[in-house]
């Protein structure tokens, strides 16, 4: 499938054939040949990612073999008759059961922005519910959904990244667990007035109560951001109090340095930090945390504490395990009620991109 960039395997049964697997081909396959007797299989793919640091118009190179499928990872159940679409999954949370998980698709899908949940107990993981999110009965569009994270009380927040090109605004929402939009949450001036495209890009909540208070990552620096530093935004919902703190970037030579999630687990906010390059360009693709002690907000428009970070895992080699070109958005990340570190990466609705969606554990995160 040229659109799709991905190669169904089939089994000849006689009859009706089976899908046996689904293979990332590489972007817009043109050709395929088989090699029976080398149990290979090629196919010929013809976008050129040269320009974004990526892989030039290639060859990719299969072998058959017996026992578990490496891809995909993560795939959808049927309902009714029809497996559930998704794609461009852009945040992670927790879910209340080990193994369980939800996720959001981002602005790929702005016409139905949505809530899904992954039973990651199974293998390949499975995306088991589509939840749409909705304002006044309607599909709630014009937003970009780019974290998730339990309200406490079986709703969700959510962090909406804003586009004044596509007429977006950045903002937070609290929604019900039936999906519904109950609260819409504007940036206050201070923000707005320094803005630029790139902005919340996770949302995560630390406390209870009168005492929850969530935690924003900023993906890239906004008009009053120091060169390599980025805001860590917290918003006091019983008393509407907005803050931040700062974040040290990495440096990089090629493209940018970026936040791309931020989730809490035990003592730590744990922030995904990538660049935006792809393939054997790619240098950045890094889990880092801060102590939930070294999140202290100061007032907006002020001067911000700088926190201190500590790296956690290089994503680098999990992406390459497959032995395709290292994919660019690393956005998701969670720990589930197990305790469990789990990765998703955004595939941006196969929009210049294999249309591979990368999905793993990294394990006990009290390990590391």
């Amino acid at each position: 499938s040229e659109r799709a960039s991905i190669v169904g395997v089939y089994k000849d049964t006689g009859g009706e054939p089976e899908l046996v697997q689904l293979l990332p081909s590489g972007v817009s396959p043109e050709g395929a040949v088989a090699i029976p007797g080398r149990n290979l299989f090629a196919t010929a793919n013809e976008v050129d990612l040269v320009e974004d640091g990526g892989a030039r118009s290639h060859v990719m190179i299969y072998e058959r073999g017996e026992g578990e499928a490496a891809y995909p990872q993560i795939r959808s159940v049927e309902k009714d008759g029809l497996p559930i679409g998704f794609g461009a999954l852009s945040g992670l949370a927790a879910a209340d059961k080990p193994g369980f998980l939800h996720a959001v698709n981002d602005s790929v899908f702005s016409s139905q922005p949505t809530i899904f949940t992954i039973d990651a107990t199974q293998k390949p993981a499975l995306i088991t519910e589509a939840l749409p999110i909705t304002r006044d009965g309607a599909p709630a569009q014009k937003l970009d959904i780019e974290g998730i994270a339990n309200d406490g009380e079986g709703g969700f927040w959510l962090a909406s990244e804003g586009n004044s090109d596509k007429l977006y605004s950045h903002a937070l929402l609290h929604v019900n667990k039936k999906g519904e939009i109950k609260q819409e949450i504007a940036l206050p001036e201070e923000l707005r007035a320094n803005e630029i495209r790139y902005g919340f890009e996770g949302v995560a909540v630390v406390g209870e109560g009168d005492d929850q208070v969530l935690w924003m990552a900023v993906q890239r620096e906004w008009k009053d951001d120091e060169k390599g530093f980025v805001k860590l935004v917290s918003y006091k919902p019983s008393s509407k109090e907005w803050g931040a703190v700062r974040y040290p970037l990495e440096k990089s030579e090629e493209g940018w340095v970026g936040l791309s999630e931020i989730s809490v687990h035990g003592d730590y906010a744990y922030i995904v930090e990538r660049d935006n390059l792809i393939g054997e360009a790619a240098k950045l693709k890094k889990l880092y945390r801060v102590a939930l002690a070294d999140l202290k907000p100061a007032a907006l428009g002020g001067e911000l504490p700088v926190v201190n970070k500590e790296e956690v895992r290089d994503l680098i080699p999990d992406l390459q395990s497959l032995n395709g070109y290292v994919v660019d958005k690393v956005e998701g990340f969670a720990v589930d009620a197990a305790g469990n570190g789990y990765v998703v990466t955004d595939n941006d609705g196969v929009d210049d991109s294999s249309g591979e969606t990368l999905f793993f554990s990294i394990g006990a995160m009290d390990a590391m």
